[in-house]
């Protein structure tokens, strides 16, 4: 039996953030391999699934990828249907090309369903578009951590997110400033993007290492330039938490 993998974007946790696409996949899987940072509620999505965690967080306890990628091969052998779950886009820092070898060298076959990665729900959740008119016209998607655990800035587009960041912005202050940015800059550190306990606050590039114990624990891509500007200028700079609708 040879069946097929589905790589599905989760997007950043919130289960309605899903496409129509991915539901319809959950629905037919019969083996879901979840990363860390997929939302659990999605669970109900695929409620006759056999789940395998293989989660990768950064600084802890992580499955390794030559693990998850013969994992993949042997359930796709295995089971006609097997979804990969990835937080947010599956092209976005997901080690897709490396699953992808896998299969493509065990002769398995694939779809790829695109998912709202971090950096498009912290432009939504806070209002700030990473493009603006005239002044941002680039945006880069950067990790803020090396292969190696080193940690590394550029200034290449108007506006910068980087993922993967929350452990150490004050070495990620001291890259900015090294590449060019000036103290000034505008930064917005946003943890759980796209989740109902989404929190963001507002720095310069000079003084984000403030961030780190108010976003300690939690995912946080920080957004540097253009696309880090409030639109209203004159609203004062706040700690802003994502406000739900409750029963009235």
């Amino acid at each position: 039996m040879m069946g097929r993998v589905a790589f599905v974007g989760a997007g950043p946790g919130a289960a309605d953030l899903i496409t129509l696409r991915a539901a319809r996949l959950l629905a037919q899987a019969d083996v879901v391999l979840v990363d860390a940072l997929a939302g659990s509620e999605l669970r109900e999505l695929a409620p006759d699934a056999r789940w395998i965690d293989v989660g990768k967080r950064g600084f802890r306890a992580s499955t390794a990828q030559d693990v998850i990628c013969a994992l993949l091969v042997r359930m796709a052998r295995e089971h006609a249907l097997v979804v990969r779950l990835k937080g947010g886009d599956p092209s976005v820092f997901g080690r897709l090309d490396e699953e992808l070898d896998a299969l493509h060298r065990a002769g398995i076959e694939f779809e790829i369903v695109p998912g709202v990665s971090a950096a498009l729900a912290a432009a939504a959740d806070t209002a700030r578009p990473l493009t603006r008119r005239g002044r941002g016209r680039s945006v880069a998607l950067c990790t803020a951590m090396t292969r190696e655990g080193q940690v590394r800035a550029a200034r290449n587009a108007d506006t910068e997110v980087y993922y993967m960041a929350g452990c150490r912005l004050g070495a990620l202050s001291r890259e900015l400033l090294a590449a060019g940015w000036p103290a000034s800059t505008p930064v917005s550190a946003v943890s759980r993007a796209g989740c109902a306990d989404m929190l963001q606050s507002d720095h310069a590039v000079a003084d984000l290492g403030r961030a780190a114990l108010l976003h300690a624990g939690r995912p946080c891509v920080v957004v540097v330039g253009v696309g880090a500007e409030p639109l209203h200028a004159s609203r004062p700079v706040a700690i802003r938490r994502r406000r739900t609708a409750t029963a009235g």
